[in-house]
């Protein structure tokens, strides 16, 4: 993804992404009070810098670019006819819930599906998949993960929330759906917006993208 970006306007660009969200998350859980295993931190962490792109957030739709809605990934769950695509749609389940549950807590408050649909959503997806993980040597890891992800599904919720208030994420994905939907569809009033907030869309990086 390519664009310019004024002094005034900087997406999250550490030179160790990775670094950067451990030190958030760490922060965070400080703040809460929230203790858990090194392994499900550093899994909390991956999962914030995986969703930082926003092709890995979005959904391409009929609308643009979207959150695909929590029921059509338990669906795709229910219907999956092999161990690794249940795995695939619990995890997906489990992780947008996550994300979207502390940074977008605002805004849910605002909608039909609300705060506490995507807590338990999120919860019940991770604890199936501690169970669904299990059967294999390397699956009893990742299962002990997920289980306390479940257990503390609300406590990582407000790690998450902490984490948006004390930087700027919250605007920065927002900023980077804005830029998704201008890539997808060429909107020029997504293009107004991003001028707007002090980012130049470039033609050829949307020509690239499209390939």
């Amino acid at each position: 993804m390519s664009y310019r970006v004024s002094p005034q306007h900087e997406l999250v660009k550490s030179s160790d992404v990775r670094s950067y969200f451990q030190e958030s998350v760490t922060s965070a859980m400080a703040a809460r009070r929230i203790e858990a295993e090194a392994e499900t931190v550093s899994y909390v962490v991956g999962l914030l810098v995986g969703f930082t792109r926003a092709e890995d957030l979005f959904e391409c739709t009929a609308d643009g670019a979207g959150i695909r809605p929590l029921a059509l990934f338990y669906a795709d769950a229910l219907e999956a006819r092999s161990h690794s695509d249940r795995t695939k749609s619990l995890k997906r389940l489990g992780d947008v819930a996550l994300f979207v549950a502390g940074i977008f807590s605002d805004s849910l408050s605002r909608k039909v599906v609300d705060l506490d649909y995507y807590i338990a959503m999120g919860g019940n997806a991770y604890s199936h998949l501690s169970e669904h993980v299990s059967g294999t040597f390397r699956g009893k890891v990742f299962s002990i993960v997920f289980a306390e992800l479940a257990e503390k599904f609300h406590g990582f919720v407000d790690v998450l929330g902490e984490l948006s208030d004390n930087t700027h994420l919250r605007s920065d994905i927002d900023v980077l759906r804005l830029y998704e939907v201008w890539v997808k569809t060429g909107s020029e009033r997504a293009a107004e917006k991003l001028r707007a907030l002090g980012i130049e869309p470039i033609e050829s990086a949307k020509n690239a993208l499209k390939q």
